[in-house]
């Protein structure tokens, strides 16, 4: 299984950017998308959960300005940040709960590989 992130880039503070995150490979089913970011020097931390019915969860941090969303059919999660901040800056990462078979209730922790996103002041 493979998640590939696209849409980060240097944007201005104030400015928007949309993130999305494909899934793909061997997948019965995906529970639960989100992103997390992290900062230099800092943690990685959650930003934003969606599960498989659309249920959301935000950081504090971001709520109001970044909306999660989903696409079921395509196995992608969104992220459309606006009124982005200067430390909103960081890479982030897609993350997916990934059921790989019938056979196996389990659902595994998927990661990819990170999307820079900068805000300048």
């Amino acid at each position: 299984v493979q998640l590939v992130e696209a849409g980060g880039g240097l944007v201005q503070a104030g400015g928007s950017l949309r993130l999305s995150c494909a899934a793909s490979g061997t997948i019965f089913s995906i529970n639960t998308m989100g992103w997390y970011r992290q900062a230099p020097g800092k943690q990685r931390e959650l930003v934003a959960t969606i599960t498989s019915g659309s249920s959301t969860n935000y950081a504090d941090s971001v709520k109001g300005r970044f909306t999660i969303s989903r696409d079921n059919a395509k196995n992608t999660v969104y992220l459309q940040m606006n009124s982005l901040k200067p430390e909103d800056t960081g890479i982030y990462y897609c993350n997916a709960d990934i059921r790989y078979s019938g056979y196996s209730i389990t659902h595994y922790p998927n990661w990819g590989r990170g999307t820079q996103v900068t805000v300048s002041s």
